[in-house]
């Protein structure tokens, strides 16, 4: 055990001795640094001939964490709370007081820029740091983190998010269990995040919050720097200050009414209602350049960016009212990422921009079954349609997202199905809307369809004692009629006549069916010339795609017998107001 892999590996206790630190220590460090641990291909070789369960690293990275300084940093904080005990022991509060002046604090920049040479390379590896600053901007004040940390994670989220709506980045949505799932572009990298409903405090108490705590630091670090980084491509200012400030008696009227001072600020930037001011000179280096394309490519790559563009200004000119029953951030951040202007009640939340009785108002988006007094020319909505619309890419008809409507399925954008997958059919009637047909015309249709279908089903039902009937008799006659057709040829037989005899039809070759038996008799023989591990392999890739064709035929035939079941009890329910 001298050389190989033995000597490449070293375990967890080991290596705590070798940097000399305590379990929690080393496990922050590790943590910060992005170093974790490896299972060897020879477990027993590199424990020395043991079976016990070890955790094992490798050497090179443990040598790696020799050198850095913030195991210095460490050791300084043991110290200091080792002083402040003794201090607190013998009542000094003149030395408590310095000890606490003095503490100990160390900063991530040099690890932040260590781990991700570039700025891509932070982009990239975003979509962890945003759901976790997420989910602890929504942690209660309690003792299970800092006050500070939750703070800091609802700043910089908060900042993130009108990032998004200055740069109309936002690409998918998608409301899970877990969730709301967002899916922004920023330069160019598909950025993938989770933020907790609002309703969800019955927060975990098995979770070791330090280990989170801990991620939590370096991810916050990290959002800092790539939040200054994306205003500055902007040319926004940063820390971001609003557009188009109120006047200075009004804006200490809303202060006084809503928060404190040193609260408004944030609360109104959180409010996600106000467009953020921009530097006044832009620098001329951040200027974005168009990327040249290949002519074969040039003119997809054209459409392609045309569908972009049209996306980002989905909600353009549409005003959005919000009740105060639909979750409010998460719609306005949707709808002003895509253009369109949003509002609220005053007594919901600061930075109302206008009135529920504003006659420009398009859409009032509501979540209870009934209005009392609703306004002629306003769409009143259910909020799935904001979403919808957005992964749609286009806005849906709003004809099934009436208030007190069954709401059809909110389907994943994240989804993408293959050759063989099973296609809902809310997914064609979606792809149909994309390819440029009418929506209204086939909505209409449908209905029609649902109506004739339902008139056609009683009107079989009535028949089908009558049908029934002409059946019988016509199967009684065609029995009568070949009777006597035998009876006719066994007399011509017996006077020794022969029966008449009709000319028969030309059958035609059917060229296309003659091909596809060709082309099938060649793959049978290509299958029977391979070898023994291509053939075994081509058998195992072919009973894949068939297990997939039989899963979306049964999950076809579940829905078949759905939509019947409803279409019966449809039936029912009419047939009992007509009794």
């Amino acid at each position: 055990y001298e050389r190989g892999s033995a000597t490449n590996y070293i375990t967890r206790n080991k290596a705590r001795k070798k940097l000399q630190l305590s379990l929690a220590d080393f496990r922050r460090l590790c943590i910060l640094k992005g170093i974790y641990p490896h299972e060897p291909k020879h477990k027993k070789k590199v424990n020395k001939g043991s079976t016990a369960a070890r955790t094992f690293y490798l050497l090179k990275d443990i040598k790696f964490l020799l050198h850095e300084p913030i195991v210095n940093k460490f050791r300084e904080y043991k110290v200091f709370v080792r002083k402040l005990r003794k201090a607190y022991g013998k009542s000094e509060w003149n030395t408590v007081e310095r000890l606490k002046d003095n503490k100990p604090s160390y900063k991530l920049d040099h690890i932040i820029k260590e781990r991700f040479p570039t700025f891509i390379d932070a982009v990239r590896d975003l979509d962890d740091a945003l759901s976790m600053c997420f989910l602890f901007s929504t942690f209660p004040r309690t003792g299970k983190c800092h006050v500070q940390t939750i703070q800091l994670c609802r700043r910089l989220t908060v900042e993130f998010l009108n990032y998004v709506i200055a740069s109309r980045s936002l690409r998918k949505v998608f409301l899970s269990i877990k969730g709301i799932y967002y899916e922004a572009e920023v330069l160019g990298q598909p950025v993938v995040w989770i933020t907790p409903y609002a309703f969800a405090h019955n927060h975990p108490t098995d979770v070791d919050y330090r280990v989170m705590a801990t991620f939590t630091e370096f991810y916050t670090t990290l959002l800092g720097f790539v939040n200054f980084r994306l205003y500055q491509k902007l040319n926004l200012q940063y820390p971001p200050k609003l557009e188009g400030q109120l006047e200075a008696g009004q804006k200490k009227i809303e202060e006084e009414t809503y928060a404190m001072d040193s609260e408004s600020f944030l609360e109104k930037l959180s409010a996600l209602s106000a467009s953020l001011a921009r530097v006044v000179v832009p620098a001329a280096d951040e200027e974005a350049e168009m990327d040249e394309f290949p002519i074969d490519g040039q003119e997809e790559q054209r459409k392609e960016q045309l569908a972009v563009e049209k996306h980002k200004k989905l909600f353009e000119g549409l005003k959005f009212f919000l009740n105060r029953e639909v979750p409010r951030e998460a719609l306005a951040f949707i709808i002003r990422s895509f253009g369109g202007e949003v509002s609220w009640d005053k007594s919901v939340c600061i930075g109302a921009t206008y009135n529920v009785d504003d006659p420009s108002i398009t859409h009032q988006i509501v979540d209870r079954p009934s209005q009392k007094t609703p306004v002629i020319g306003r769409y009143y909505l259910q909020p799935q349609w904001v979403f919808d619309s957005v992964n749609a890419r286009l806005c849906l008809p709003v004809e099934d997202y009436f208030p007190g409507l069954l709401l059809p399925p909110h389907l994943s954008p994240f989804v993408t199905e293959k050759d063989g997958d099973y296609v809902p059919p809310e997914k064609l009637k979606l792809l149909a809307l994309q390819r440029g047909e009418n929506p209204e015309t086939n909505h209409v249709l449908e209905v029609e369809e649902e109506d004739e279908e339902e008139e056609e089903e009683e009107g079989e039902e009535e028949e089908e004692n009558e049908d029934s009937k002409e059946e019988d008799v016509e199967e009684n006659d065609s029995e009568k009629e070949d009777e006597a057709r035998l009876k006719v040829m066994e007399e011509q037989r017996s006077q020794g006549k022969t029966p008449k005899v009709t000319a028969g039809a030309v059958k035609l070759e059917d060229k296309q069916r003659l091909a596809q038996e060709e082309e099938s008799e060649a793959k049978r023989l290509a299958i029977m010339m391979m070898k023994k591990r291509e053939k075994y392999l081509y058998r195992k890739i072919m009973f894949g795609k068939r297990r997939k064709v039989r899963e979306a035929n049964k999950l076809a035939e579940k829905r078949k017998a759905h939509d019947q079941a409803k279409k019966s009890e449809k039936k029912k329910s009419k047939k009992a107001r007509r009794e």
